[in-house]
C-alpha cells in the first residue's frame, strides 16, 4: 500500500467544503469508526503491551485545524500503524486511498448539441440541492 502522506490528509481536511471532499472524508471517518480488530484501541491491551489509537481522534483533531501538519502527521501515523496490525483494516484503507487518489468520481465531459436550448442548462459534477423555478412561455 502507498503511505498516505500527512501532506495529503491536510489538502483533503482542507477541501471538506466542496461535496466530493466532504464524501470522501466522510468515508475515511467511517472507516476509522470501524472497530479495531487488533484488540482494545483505547487503553491498555490484556497482553499488557501499550494501546494503539484506532484514529478517530486524530481524524477529530485534523478536522478542527485542517491546516496542522502535526495532527495531519498523527492521523496519518496512526493510520499506518493499524494498517500494520488489523488487516481488514489495511484492505478497506487501501481501497478508500484509492479511491481518494483518484479524486472521488473520475471526470466530469460535458456537451451541449442539438440547437437551442429552452431552459437552465447546468454543467458539471456533483450538485445537490438545486432548484429551478421556472415558468412556461406559452406565446412562442
Amino acid at each position: 500500500m502507498d503511505p498516505i502522506t500527512a501532506a495529503a490528509l491536510t489538502a483533503l481536511a482542507g477541501t471538506v467544503g466542496g461535496e466530493a471532499g466532504r464524501q470522501t472524508w466522510h468515508g475515511l471517518t467511517a472507516l476509522v469508526r470501524r472497530p479495531f480488530r487488533r484488540g482494545a484501541a483505547q487503553g491498555g491491551t490484556p497482553d499488557g503491551s501499550p494501546a494503539i489509537s484506532s484514529g478517530e481522534l486524530e481524524v477529530a483533531d485534523l478536522e478542527n485545524s485542517p491546516a496542522d501538519p502535526l495532527r495531519a502527521q498523527a492521523l496519518a501515523t496512526a493510520l499506518g500503524v493499524r494498517a500494520a496490525l488489523d488487516d481488514e483494516f489495511r484492505a478497506l484503507l487501501e481501497e478508500w486511498w484509492q479511491h481518494a487518489r483518484t479524486g472521488s468520481g473520475g471526470e466530469v465531459h460535458n456537451s451541449i448539441s442539438g440547437g437551442t436550448q429552452n431552459g437552465p442548462v447546468v454543467q458539471g459534477r456533483d450538485f445537490s440541492s438545486l432548484t429551478f423555478n421556472m415558468t412556461r412561455d406559452t406565446d412562442r
